[in-house]
């Protein structure tokens, strides 16, 4: 896919380069990225390097994570990260982190909400998912600040550091921005049978053979 800059009325949301080595460094020394976000520790300047010059390059490349430098600004500090990750036909998975010395502006809700809409509106998503770990407080106040409805607990849901932990799991719909969708969407109200004694089948139920 072609990269691409999204603007608010804050700020600016572009691919990493090479000169956002620095900052990318130097936010992810932060213990709470750290203890959330799947980043290497130590978190050393070699990492902050291949993240800017290849990861980011080549994702965006292949179309397989389209990750932002989130700025107050064009020529302004580098205030969070955000990465939109496709997860099958249908649905891309949204993850980011925000630098300790900009938290509580209401930056990252600002450019979550830039990203979905861009996600809805060229990237084909018809569902946004959101997950973080059980604990994760502000990440989960940021999704609903952004207009995620929370679905529930995934058990085992995500892989931190090679085990296995409990997640939160939401998502947002096209819909939920006032967005078409590229597919209809019809409510799980809408699958329900009028009789009182339908009998109750599963996804996996056989099909029957005529």
């Amino acid at each position: 896919m072609e990269t691409i800059t999204l603007t608010t009325d804050r700020l600016v949301l572009r691919p990493h380069t090479p000169e956002d080595t620095a900052e990318v460094h130097a936010a992810c020394q932060d213990p709470e990225i750290q203890h959330w976000i799947p980043v290497p520790v130590p978190y050393r300047r070699e990492d902050a390097e291949e993240f800017v010059t290849e990861t980011v390059p080549r994702g965006w490349r292949d179309g397989t994570e389209f990750n932002f430098a989130v700025r107050l600004g064009a020529g302004g500090p580098l205030v969070a990260a955000l990465g939109v990750i496709p997860r099958g036909p249908h649905a891309h998975e949204v993850g980011y982190w925000a630098v300790a010395g900009h938290r509580g502006r209401g930056y990252m809700t600002e450019a979550v909400r830039a990203a979905a809409r861009w996600a809805f509106t060229e990237a084909g998503c018809v569902r946004l998912i959101w997950r973080a770990g059980i604990g994760n407080t502000a990440s989960r106040a940021v999704a609903e600040k952004a207009g995620f409805v929370v679905e529930g607990v995934q058990r085992a849901g995500m892989e931190h550091r090679d085990t296995l932990r409990d997640c939160w799991v939401g998502a947002l719909l096209p819909s939920d921005l006032g967005l078409p969708s590229r597919l209809p969407y019809r409510p799980a109200a809408g699958d329900r049978l009028q009789t009182a004694d339908a009998a109750p089948l599963s996804v996996a139920a056989p099909r029957l053979r005529g």
